[in-house]
């Protein structure tokens, strides 16, 4: 059997696995808490990688930012991880090869190969969370772009400076879309400066008339993303991830979106490859690129 190191850095937490190309976990899930530098990282993934060494064909990354097409570095960083790796080859971090993905593309891979968009392929997956983050697969391969940051969904909603994204300029798609575009809604429909999040979803739940209408104009302004992505990209699906994908009334969408789009009809759907789909992604993604799979 085909076995890789699966490694995924998130904000609080860096997970790691060895995972076969069928993007099975084959080990039990280690935990880490994130260290809070580049360097701190670096030295935490090269321990990791050296108990795993022996046994696997390669490592595989997943972390926020963009990477280059080579897979090598992390080319821009993001306001959820704002340091970034500016230095680091990360190739260089063994004797085997390690290749490194931006987490969303990671995440678009997993879906495309084992999640709701196997078998489709043309693709694009949204990570909804404290950020937006996407990945886009058209003719089953991943679109990287010329420098390698193709996918990220920092499209404009507006030109008004209605609100500040946690990249500095305004009308981001992330600060419409994201957790924190949920509150802002929230604040717009209630006037209440002091909603949370969780505050709106619980209302949700109960059927609260003021806490619906901020829900419902936070989907309304996802489905205008969503729109724009299948009329440039005609995919077969959109595939929503992420602790907020799983919020979305994915029906809904679907016939608005549909309602609005000149392309062929695209399927609004919720992701199913799990809550490591970052490790499982880019596994999935290096025995590709070694075209091992």
């Amino acid at each position: 059997m085909k076995m890789a190191l699966g490694i995924d850095i998130g904000g609080t937490k860096i997970y790691a696995a060895n995972i076969n190309d069928s993007g099975e976990i084959c080990s039990e899930v280690e935990k880490y808490s994130t260290p809070k530098s580049a360097d701190e990282i670096i030295k935490l993934l090269k321990e990791i990688i050296a108990k795993h060494e022996n046994n696997i064909l390669f490592s595989a990354v997943s972390t926020a930012g963009g990477v280059n097409r080579e897979n090598t570095k992390v080319i821009c960083s993001t306001a959820n991880m704002p340091f970034g790796y500016p230095d680091t080859d990360f190739s260089l971090l063994s004797n085997k090869p390690v290749f490194v993905e931006n987490d969303a593309n990671c995440a678009a891979w997993a879906e495309y190969k084992i999640g709701s968009a196997k078998g489709m392929e043309n693709s694009i997956t949204l990570t909804l969370g404290t950020g937006v983050g996407g990945g886009i697969i058209v003719d089953g391969k991943l679109l990287k772009g010329k420098g390698g940051t193709a996918g990220e969904m920092h499209f404009k909603m507006s030109m008004d400076k209605k609100r500040q994204c946690s990249c500095g300029t305004y009308d981001c798609f992330e600060i419409y879309a994201s957790g924190n575009g949920l509150r802002l809604s929230g604040i717009d429909t209630t006037g209440d400066k002091n909603i949370t999040t969780y505050d709106i979803i619980e209302g949700v739940e109960k059927g609260d008339e003021k806490m619906l209408r901020a829900y419902n104009m936070w989907q309304n302004y996802i489905i205008a993303g969503l729109v724009g992505l299948a009329d440039i990209f005609d995919p077969d699906c959109i595939v929503l991830s992420g602790s907020m994908g799983k919020f979305c009334d994915v029906e809904y969408m679907q016939k608005l979106v549909n309602d609005e789009i000149v392309t062929l009809p695209t399927k609004i759907l919720h992701a199913t490859s799990g809550n490591y789909a970052g490790m499982i992604g880019a596994v999935l993604l290096g025995f590709n690129k070694l075209k091992l799979d």
